[in-house]
């Protein structure tokens, strides 16, 4: 996600702690790299769970100073199952995404929904979309998946991630992926649990009240990262915007990467949320609803330039369920409009909402 590139943009001491002579390094001058006024920066740091034990002692010694160290990895923290110590309390956790749509200029953001976000994977450049992304996926199930502890083969990991692009946006039936691969339903959900740790994939939960009517329960699951999908997806090289609509599975990848820009920009506003989607047994259903303490925003998400007054009167019925305060009907509509906490507009109008949203507090 380019945070290797930030951090050592910021100066200070840096350490890759997947490469043995960084560790010998970090090793032998670790009494002044605790004591150096410099920041120290310490890569990859699940590669080394010697460390953390270490620094747990330095921070302790002087519990006053903030800000010495900056651990960089790519999993969760839950994730780390040799790594016995996990600094609670001398510790805070910041979730870095790749190139969010605020980040990127015109020119960028018009490939930036065919590509992904990742720096290297061709929202900057489309010449490496999609073979750097089929490098990455490669290169995770093959090496870093297991190194983190998933309990799979690669081809088996990666049959997986093909299916989870085939179900992006749906109900997720742990059941009926395990019955393709083989395996129980139990074991398919504890491989979601790593991809889910690992950033790849987002489990949307499904939203719960008293609403009278039967609610669906299983949560959502979407690619976090819409460049991966559609590499997954088999989208080709050269691909154009136009392309890419007459795909049949259009429709949930704009979702996705919708319901993904938004939360990032929310996390980016230091907005508290809470996201689930909800869907009845009627089939009445929001695409997105973000609980902001006792505020409910309801979303619906449409692939078009038009949208009607029926998909507005549709919003609004099933917002009505809920007792939603805030209704946004986010499509490609370039025009942004505001009326009696309804919002009609493209994404680049709710951004900006969000955004003036977070300097008013």
């Amino acid at each position: 996600a380019g945070k290797t590139t930030l951090a050592r943009s910021l100066g200070g001491t840096y350490f890759d702690l997947e490469q043995e002579p960084d560790r010998l390094r970090l090793d032998v001058t670790w009494a002044q790299a605790a004591a150096s006024r410099q920041l120290v920066i310490l890569d990859e740091a699940q590669a080394w769970p010697e460390v953390f034990p270490r620094l747990r002692g330095a921070v302790d010694q002087d519990r006053r100073r903030n800000g010495r160290f900056l651990l960089l990895g790519s999993v969760s923290p839950g994730l780390m199952e040799q790594v016995s110590e996990s600094l609670a309390g001398r510790l805070s956790l910041l979730e870095l995404a790749p190139l969010s749509w605020g980040e990127l200029q015109e020119r960028q953001r018009r490939r930036f929904w065919r590509c992904g976000g990742f720096p290297d994977g061709g929202v900057l450049s489309s010449r490496a979309f999609p073979q750097w992304q089929r490098d990455y996926v490669s290169l995770l199930t093959e090496r870093d998946l297991p190194t983190w502890g998933l309990p799979a083969r690669a081809p088996t990991t990666h049959r997986l991630l093909r299916m989870l692009a085939v179900v992006h946006g749906q109900e997720w039936n742990a059941s009926q992926i395990g019955a393709s691969l083989g395996l129980s339903y139990h074991t398919v959900n504890h491989y979601l649990d790593y991809l889910e740790g690992a950033f790849l994939i987002r489990r949307l939960p499904a939203f719960h009240a008293d609403i009278g009517k039967r609610l669906v329960k299983r949560p959502k699951v979407f690619w976090r990262d819409s460049g991966l999908l559609h590499s997954l997806l088999g989208l080709p090289a050269g691909t154009d915007e136009g392309e890419l609509l007459s795909q049949p599975w259009v429709g949930a990848s704009w979702e996705g990467f919708v319901v993904e820009q938004t939360l990032t920009a929310l996390t980016q506003a230091d907005l508290a949320t809470h996201a689930y989607y909800l869907r009845t047994s009627d089939q009445r259903e929001l695409d997105l609803v973000l609980e902001r303490g006792t505020e409910l925003w309801a979303f619906e998400i449409k692939l078009t330039t038009r949208p009607s007054r029926d998909d507005l009167a549709r919003l609004n019925r099933n917002a009505d369920l809920i007792g939603a305060g805030l209704r946004f009907l986010v499509c490609k509509r370039s025009a942004w409009i505001e009326s009696d906490q309804q919002f009609v507009g493209d994404l680049d109008g709710l951004l900006a909402f969000i955004t003036r949203l977070s300097r008013r507090r």
